[in-house]
Order: structure tokens, then sequence, then C-alpha cells
């Protein structure tokens, strides 16, 4: 069962003042897969929103290569190289680009190390991939390469699962957009971010908060929960944002993965923005994590902000 909100009653604000969303400079990580091309059409759709410089990276591992003898690894080298530009090419003579300024990046090494590098010394203001959604057994000893990133970049991840199934539109336009946050470190940070592409977008945006119990029966204990969760959410709004955004503000009670996306479902969301907590490098190889289980099951994209 959700609960809504209205904003009714006027409360100190405790997030920093609205500010625009600048995004002129959008990174789309690419290993040139399929769900690789889901992603970069969000990419390309969004750099066409914000007139964003584009750059199309894509990082060559040699995974499997360490093993062989350096004059047969050499070769191997090249041609992984040469098999990635030419790809990198292809998508740029595709026209997919249209009318958006792009760069091609091809960069070697392990792949989070060599992405964050490329995103430090291009002042990346946001980093577009995708994911096959692997999980269970297989995450365990493959592990993701998303959650891997998401979890320890500094900027903002739009991460597009196996479960988006819609073609990204030519200029995105987010018509619902829902946070869902469990008022964690950095919620503030989160909160203040999801607003503002709101008011960019001039969308709805919806705020939720899941109590992961479940709610057997009303008292005035349980009224007092959810007038201060309401309260907190509240208290995420930052000054000036009710200029172009009226929020929502939503409660729910069970498990946190199932009911954001239920929301989402109910709400037609286009958006789901997240906190994601750091963890080491080890991070894509945990089998099972509530924001890696989101942006696999989502049928939108998901936008993770590291707390």
């Amino acid at each position: 069962m959700a609960y809504t909100f209205g904003v009714e009653e006027k409360i100190e604000k405790k997030v920093p003042s609205y500010q625009p969303v600048s995004l002129a400079k959008v990174m789309v990580a690419t290993d040139f897969s399929s769900v690789s091309s889901h992603a970069l059409d969000y990419a390309v759709s969004l750099a066409r929103r914000f007139r964003s410089r584009l750059y199309l990276t894509h990082v060559i591992t040699y995974e499997g290569h360490g093993v062989m003898e350096p004059e047969v690894g050499a070769p191997s080298r090249e041609q992984l190289r040469n098999n990635a530009e030419a790809q990198a090419k292809a998508v740029v003579d595709s026209g997919r680009l249209y009318g958006v300024p792009n760069e091609v990046m091809i960069e070697e090494g392990p792949l989070w190390p060599a992405l964050e590098s490329l995103i430090e010394q291009n002042k990346i203001d946001l980093l577009v991939l995708g994911t096959h959604g692997m999980s269970g057994p297989m995450k365990v000893l493959f592990g993701s390469s998303a959650e891997e990133i998401f979890r320890q970049a500094r900027l903002p991840v739009l991460t597009v699962g196996p479960a988006v199934t819609l073609d990204a539109p030519f200029e995105a336009e987010f018509k619902t957009i829902l946070f869902a946050t469990d008022f964690g470190p950095g919620t503030d940070r989160e909160a203040a971010f999801a607003y503002s592409l709101a008011q960019e977008h001039r969308a709805k945006l919806v705020l939720l908060h899941v109590i992961p119990h479940t709610e057997t029966h009303f008292d005035r204990e349980t009224t007092l929960e959810k007038d201060s969760f309401t309260h907190q959410l509240q208290e995420l709004v930052p000054e000036g944002a009710e200029v172009l955004c009226k929020p929502e503000f939503h409660l729910a009670y069970g498990h946190p993965v199932e009911e954001i996306l239920r929301v989402a479902k109910e709400m037609k969301a286009d958006l789901i923005v997240i906190g994601a907590k750091k963890r080491g490098s080890l991070a894509g190889h945990i089998p099972s994590t509530k924001a890696f289980n989101l942006v696999r099951t989502a049928r939108c994209p998901v936008l993770t902000i590291k707390s």
C-alpha cells in the first residue's frame, strides 16, 4: 500500500537552492554490444537535449591475453585495437550521432581505472552505460562492470538495463521522474539533482521512501512513523523548486526493489533516480544488491548517484 501526500505546510529547507543541470560533457562507455547500443541511443538523446559534447568511449582490457607470450600477445593487442577503432568509426559513419558534437576515445587497461582517468581528464558531467544484467552465480564469477562503475564513480551514472525495451526518443524528454531514497548519506545531493532534472524537463517528480516491513495495523505509532518519513521527504525540496515542479510524496511498505518497480510502473516513470553506496573494486561480484537488482529489472533507465 502506498500513501500520497501533497505539499501543504511550509517547512525549513535544508537542501541547497535549485541549480540548473549542466551536462556539457556526456560520456557513453561501450563494448559495442546490443545493450551498449541501446545505452548509446539514450546518451545521444540526452546530448541533444542538453546540447552536450558526446564522448564515445571504449576500453580495451585485454582480458584473457595476460597469459600469452609477448610475441603472440602483441598482434592480438593490435587486432583488438584495430577492431575497436573500426567499430567506433562504424558508429560515427552510421549517422546515429547526427547533430551532436562528438569525440571517440579508445583506451587500454583495467576498465574502471581507465574510465576514471578519462572522466577526470575531460571533466565529464554524466556517464552512460548499458548492462547485460548478469545475476546469481554468473555475477559472482564474471562480475558486473556496470555495478563496479556506478559504485565508484564520483559523477552521476545513467544505466540502461536489459529490461528497458522502449526506444530512446530523438531528444530526451522525461515526463515523470521517480526519486527513491532511504535517507542515507548523500540524500541531499541526490535529491537536488533529481529536482534539477525535473525542473529542466518540466517533469512530475515523485519522491518515494520504502519502509522495509509489512504494515500490519493502523495505530498511533504507525501514524507518527508516516508523519516522520513524510516530513523528511518534504525537507528534500530545494528552495525555488516548486516554481516549475510540484512534487508528490509517497510512502510504501515492503521490499524496496519490488515497491520501487511497482510505483515506477504505476506512475509511468521515464527515469528512476537512486543513491548508490560506495563499495570496493569487487562490488560487481556481490551476488545480489538492491541497487543492481533495480538497474537490472527496471523498465526505464536508472540514474545512480554515489552516496
